[in-house]
């Protein structure tokens, strides 16, 4: 023992271990510490903004005093659930394709490689595509423009998701499955896709986390409404917009309301991303 600790190689790959390590932990240390600074902005700032009237009033005109954002939470949850019930099938389905047929095949690489270059692509730039293709045909903004854009940049984070999780189910349990007669598409289905469930609700949670907070395709697609609406065929009222809007205002009033829906958006991502991975986390299938 004591020759090996006097080795020189051995000591010069300690050392080197035990500065890596405290350099993974200064960089942690230091990631944490930037997180805890701006969820203790969040807290200061828009804790103040927290009250009934955030959720009861809709959001004010240039110079009036008070009001809140029912109009934009209500527009960012239909805005939302509709891009999540559009792009959680859409998704799952693309992603058992490319799992269960996406081996040798052609289509499937091509699907890939197109579904990494939209996990990348800024989302302005889908704002702008849903824009030229929808918005500018119909002449006018609308809720259902915003959640085609939402939709477009959750299906590539649930297509990779839903891909991943299925290529970790085991042979074994597939072998099992075909020896005892059942097709292929009900291996699939009921087999593999019930294997790793709680992974592909990860994705889907992943999803709604990403398009939560976005502003820029909103800015292009649904725009904003200062009024209360729930008409998914007109302008449409949105946190994100409001919170852009808001915070670059002269009016102290509606600065103290984009912290408050700074806030909300803020915790409900983190709580999103903490269901994902913790309720939801599993064990790799064996």
């Amino acid at each position: 023992m004591n020759t090996t600790v006097k080795n020189p190689v051995y000591r010069k790959r300690l050392l080197a271990h035990r500065v890596g390590i405290a350099l993974s932990v200064l960089a942690m240390g230091i990631g944490l510490a930037f997180l805890a600074w701006i969820l203790a902005t969040l807290l200061i700032n828009g804790l103040g903004a927290v009250s009934g009237a955030l959720f009861s009033a809709d959001t004010p005109a240039p110079g009036s005093a008070g009001g809140g954002l029912r109009n934009a939470i209500l527009g960012s949850l239909m805005m939302v659930g509709l891009s999540t019930l559009v792009s959680t099938p859409v998704g799952i389905l693309a992603g058992i394709y490319l799992a269960e047929y996406g081996e040798n095949n052609r289509f499937a690489q091509v699907t890939r490689f197109v579904t990494d270059i939209m996990l990348s692509a800024p989302s302005i730039v889908i704002g702008l595509f849903v824009y030229a293709l929808y918005v500018a045909k119909v002449q006018h903004f609308s809720g259902y423009a915003g959640s085609i854009a939402l939709s477009l940049i959750a299906i590539p984070v649930v297509v990779r998701t839903t891909d991943n999780m299925l290529r970790l189910v085991p042979n074994s349990l597939l072998e099992a499955a075909y020896a005892l007669g059942a097709p292929h598409w009900k291996v699939a289905m009921t087999v593999r896709l019930r294997a790793v469930k709680a992974g592909v609700v990860t994705g889907v949670l992943l999803a709604v986390a990403r398009v939560s907070g976005e502003t820029a395709p909103l800015l292009f697609t649904a725009l904003n409404n200062q009024f209360f609406s729930s008409d998914m065929n007109a302008p449409m009222a949105n946190l994100p917009v409001v919170i852009y809007q808001f915070a670059m205002s002269p009016y102290d009033d509606w600065r103290s309301l984009a912290w408050g829906g700074a806030l909300l958006v803020t915790f409900t991502v983190l709580f999103l991303n903490i269901v994902s991975r913790t309720m939801f986390s599993q064990k790799t299938p064996r």
